[in-house]
């Protein structure tokens, strides 16, 4: 679905009279947490989630925080539910085999990086993966999934949105309350600046600050540009560009996890010849395109680069010992 704008806007009449459907989804989110008992994997979790319905930037810092476990000689694999994705699992995901129709295009994303498996059983996904060879499993959402105990959480949130109205979903883009979902927390990493005071709002809890960058000399300064995105917040998208010089001749949001077909993307194309432009998407979009039309789209992949890296290693520090029984 596409993100309505009304859930980043004091309440409206939409939000308050959507209200009482949002009480009803709290409720059952928190009795969900009530009546399961979580389960503990082979390996130590790292969990990477947010409060809101999309847009945080979850899967940049996700890669980021399976960069630094590398970096220290763990083996890493990631979890994911697969969102988009017909398979169910647990199944280890092949870029050559597997398309975002099958796996989601965060599966597919992940996957170039790192082994990444997509299980709808959080729990019987992290223990593929431990048999495979796992030592930590780096869960790519799912913090709201109570079955799978988190060894630590850490809570996306794009400085620029903040939380949103303050209501759950529908009527806001929260996924349960601030409070209950920061109580489980371990830390909090702020994408961006922060404009909406997020700082103050997860105090006492640590927070870590960091941003989006290009991972990739992009050469789009100066440049014309047909900008197309189906994310969470296709605008973050759009102001990066713009950020980098590019010269955004036009925008074309879709909806979070848009499934593009030929025709849709036939016409972008054909747009983009139109305004003289070159089309440019994101690295997560280009996995759901048609795959013969791929290399005629510039993608501008990016990564989530932490101001302080030493805080970010001291909380790597707390994982449990590898390979518990």
């Amino acid at each position: 679905m596409r993100t309505p704008a009304f859930w980043y806007r004091p309440p409206t009449a939409a939000a308050l009279a959507l209200a009482p459907l949002g009480a009803l989804y709290g409720l059952a989110g928190r009795l969900r947490f009530a009546t399961t008992r979580a389960e503990r994997a082979p390996v130590p979790i790292v969990c990477v989630g947010n409060l809101v319905a999309g847009g945080a930037g979850k899967t940049p810092v996700a890669l980021a925080l399976a960069e630094a476990l590398a970096a220290r000689g763990t083996a890493v694999h990631f979890l994911t539910r697969g969102h988009g994705g017909t398979e169910r699992g647990p199944l280890r995901v092949d870029p050559a085999r597997h398309d975002a129709g099958q796996v989601g295009d965060e599966a597919l994303l992940l996957a170039s990086h790192a082994p990444t498996w997509v299980a709808r059983d959080r729990v019987a996904g992290a223990r593929a993966a431990a048999a495979a060879g796992a030592e930590v499993v780096v869960m790519d959402d799912g913090f709201q999934n109570p079955h799978l105990a988190k060894d630590l959480s850490l809570v996306v949130v794009d400085g620029a949105a903040g939380f949103g109205n303050g209501c759950l979903l529908p009527a806001g883009p929260l996924r349960e309350p601030v409070a209950r979902g920061l109580s489980r927390a371990d830390a909090v990493v702020l994408m961006g600046e922060d404009r909406t005071g997020v700082a103050a709002r997860v105090a006492p809890l640590p927070v870590l600050r960091a941003r989006v960058e290009p991972d990739a000399d992009h050469g789009l300064r100066g440049r014309r540009v047909l900008a197309f995105a189906g994310i969470g917040r296709p605008e973050k998208f759009f102001a990066t560009l713009e950020s980098l010089g590019a010269v955004l001749a036009g925008r074309v949001p879709f909806a979070d996890h848009h499934p593009y077909t030929a025709a849709e993307v036939a016409d972008l194309l054909a747009r983009a010849e139109a305004l003289n432009a070159l089309p440019v998407t994101t690295a997560k979009d280009a996995v759901r395109l048609p795959a013969d039309v791929r290399a005629r789209v510039r993608v501008l992949p990016v990564c989530a680069v932490f101001d302080d890296a030493e805080a970010l290693g001291a909380l790597l520090d707390r994982l449990p010992a590898l390979g518990r029984a």
